[in-house]
């Protein structure tokens, strides 16, 4: 029966929606990787394998895959030969969840470090071309403090280039 809700439980207001060359495959990184549990996989009825719809949880967040469909204009990352797109994770520790992540067969973008924000932040790259930022939430720090810890970092990098 249906209550009158217009946004599904299972989503929420915003959902990611990813599309992978061999979605199946990036359901099974997710898990290992991330920990994900798959909640629905629906197949392509072509007899081709790929998948038409399936969605995972990551946590508390909701995450669709499909295989790409080049045919509809559906095509991932790998084949565009880049993303513009980074998914983010909080996690409880950082430096634990990226190793799972790499381990499982993920490449590191930007290795885990301090940030002048307040966090422990690293970048990684699915096997999917996915990317994925991963963060521990360290210190507080006001706008005002990021603004200028962000000026003393930028200098510094740019000092150590020269």
């Amino acid at each position: 029966m249906h209550d009158g809700n217009k946004i599904p439980p299972v989503t929420g207001i915003l959902t990611p929606h990813l599309v992978c060359n061999d979605a199946s495959a990036a359901i099974a990184f997710y898990q290992k990787a991330f920990g994900a549990v798959e909640q629905v996989r629906m197949p392509a009825q072509d007899g081709s394998g790929k998948l038409m719809h399936a969605m995972i949880r990551i946590g508390d967040a909701s995450l669709m895959l499909a295989d790409e469909f080049p045919e509809w204009g559906s095509v991932g990352p790998l084949t565009l030969k880049g993303t513009p797109v980074t998914l983010h994770l909080n996690v409880p520790d950082v430096d634990s969840a990226f190793q799972r992540a790499l381990d499982a067969g993920a490449t590191t973008k930007m290795p885990v470090t301090d940030m002048f924000w307040g966090d422990r932040y690293g970048v990684l790259t699915d096997p999917f071309g996915h990317d994925w930022s991963m963060a521990t939430h360290l210190r507080d720090v006001t706008v005002e403090e990021a603004i200028e810890a962000s000026k003393q970092q930028m200098c510094g990098e740019a000092a150590v280039a020269q």
